[in-house]
């Protein structure tokens, strides 16, 4: 992929930049969901699921558990094929075939296991499977630079090291390095799933502030959550799911607590 920047390592690494513009100013959603059918066997899934995911904006995914919410995710991120519908990259309809090709479109999932390697070091971590060879070596030096320029690029200001094994970060570092690996390749939407589950209120409150970072630099975010907290404080818009049916979605000055759970538990709101 060309740039501006060219193909040195600071053009290969701040994936932020280069995702933001890519939609600049477009009046479509960077990725639509339009009639999305999922079945297992005799369980449907999803039904008849609509749902945009605009560039620059985070969308809450909300939902009680088995409300589709894991089974939209793995859709979007190429781990389930839709029985039915379409999915609109850009306005242009795709098939994504897998989580490489979901990854070639700009879309990459933080789930809520992280997949970091304990053993390793945050540069290793980040470039685990993508790491760069340079006379048949590894450029340790490039890595090195590229992994703390996104570091800084998301205000990653915490980490001691940034050759420090991942075992030895707290929660919300670790979910730091997490988004920063998803998000240094070219990313343009980033999915995170319950990225404040079992985090304290320090650690809590930095992984909120990485997804206003993430969205301040024009990227897309799905956040699914059942923390209403979280909610209110960094989502523009919610779409909420209800036994694999979408029954709302809209700004997020549109709705209260109330009747988030009332959708969530009902699939109605009284509001």
């Amino acid at each position: 992929m060309s740039s501006d920047l060219g193909d040195g390592p600071l053009a290969q690494s701040t994936g932020l930049e280069l995702g933001a513009t890519a939609v600049a100013g477009s009046g479509t959603a960077l990725l639509q969901m339009r009639g999305v059918d999922k079945h297992f066997g005799p369980v449907q899934a999803l039904y008849q699921v609509d749902l945009d995911l605009p560039s620059g904006q985070v969308t809450a995914l909300c939902g009680d558990n088995g409300a589709g919410k894991s089974v939209l995710t793995r859709c979007i991120a190429g781990i389930h094929q839709p029985d039915r519908g379409e999915i609109l990259w850009e306005g242009k309809p795709v098939h994504i075939t897998g989580p490489r090709a979901a990854s070639e479109l700009g879309i990459e999932v933080v789930y809520q296991d992280l997949a970091l390697a304990d053993n390793l070091d945050i540069v290793q971590n980040m470039f685990l499977g993508r790491e760069r060879v340079r006379r048949g070596l590894l450029d340790e030096d490039s890595m090195e630079r590229s992994a703390a320029e996104t570091l800084a690029s998301l205000r990653v200001t915490t980490v001691r090291s940034i050759r420090q094994p991942v075992a030895s970060l707290s929660g919300g570092q670790r979910q730091a390095v997490a988004v920063a690996k998803a998000v240094m390749w070219n990313s343009k939407l980033v999915l995170l799933d319950e990225p404040t589950a079992a985090l304290g209120v320090v650690q809590t409150r930095m992984v909120l502030d990485l997804v206003k970072t993430l969205k301040d630099h024009g990227l897309g975010v799905m956040l699914i959550t059942h923390n209403l907290n979280d909610i209110f404080e960094v989502a523009d818009r919610l779409a909420i799911l209800h036994l694999g049916r979408k029954v709302a979605e809209g700004p997020a000055s549109e709705f209260d607590r109330q009747s988030v759970v009332e959708y969530m538990t009902t699939g109605r709101s009284e509001r």
